[in-house]
């Protein structure tokens, strides 16, 4: 069977809090936005964010109806894994290209952008110095990178609600087990919140990635 080409997130349609040329000298933080979604809709959280790293929210690259995806949803809680590989390699490859090169690099995802952000980091475990996973979970399946990734111990975010009804109990208990045998975990379960991101969530948020600058 032939394999499909990697997908690929299309620069201009990109947002930026700042000018790329910034990037030499401030770190960035990467956006990926959730199912259905668009590069807006994590942007809308960036005056909220600390002003320190230039912030770049990515559109997926698969239409999903009237938003955007980043891969074959398939199982819920559990898809296939080459979807989600290509699309943190398609996200990598972004990085790649960038005409500037950041001293270092944070990546935060919601649901699906969540699952990517893991995947990605979890490919290439070097180049991200965080992670904020929101309302998400990691894929089942082994990457390459899993065992440097289990010695670099990069910082994780990791918070979801009790009441969300999106993600399925199986993605999550995997995702409880896995992440602290991989990364420096902080994990918040926020009582009563849905599949989305509350104030104090926010909150919490903005300290984790103020804590990344000390």
């Amino acid at each position: 069977m032939e394999q499909l080409p990697d997908p690929v997130v299309d620069p201009a349609a990109v947002l930026w809090s700042a000018r790329i040329e910034e990037l030499a000298e401030r770190p960035l933080l990467v956006l990926l936005h959730g199912v259905g979604a668009d590069e807006g809709d994590l942007f809308g959280m960036s005056p909220q964010l600390p002003l320190h790293p230039v912030i770049a929210s990515l559109r997926a690259p698969t239409r999903y109806g009237p938003g955007w995806s980043w891969y074959d949803l398939g199982t819920p809680g559990d898809p296939n894994s080459e979807g989600v590989d290509a699309a943190a390699r398609a996200v990598l490859a972004w990085l790649d290209a960038l005409p500037v090169q950041p001293p270092s690099i944070g990546i935060l995802g919601f649901s699906q952008g969540a699952a990517v952000a893991a995947q990605a980091m979890r490919h290439a475990p070097a180049r991200f110095d965080h992670a904020v996973l929101l309302s998400g979970y990691v894929t089942s399946g082994d990457v390459e990178g899993d065992e440097e990734l289990a010695r670099l111990r990069p910082p994780v975010f990791w918070g979801r609600g009790t009441a969300d009804d999106v993600i399925p109990r199986v993605a999550v208990q995997h995702t409880a087990q896995w992440l602290p045998d991989h990364v420096t975990l902080d994990a918040r379960i926020y009582e009563g919140l849905g599949h989305s991101v509350s104030q104090q969530e926010l909150t919490d948020i903005v300290g984790f990635l103020r804590d990344r600058r000390r």
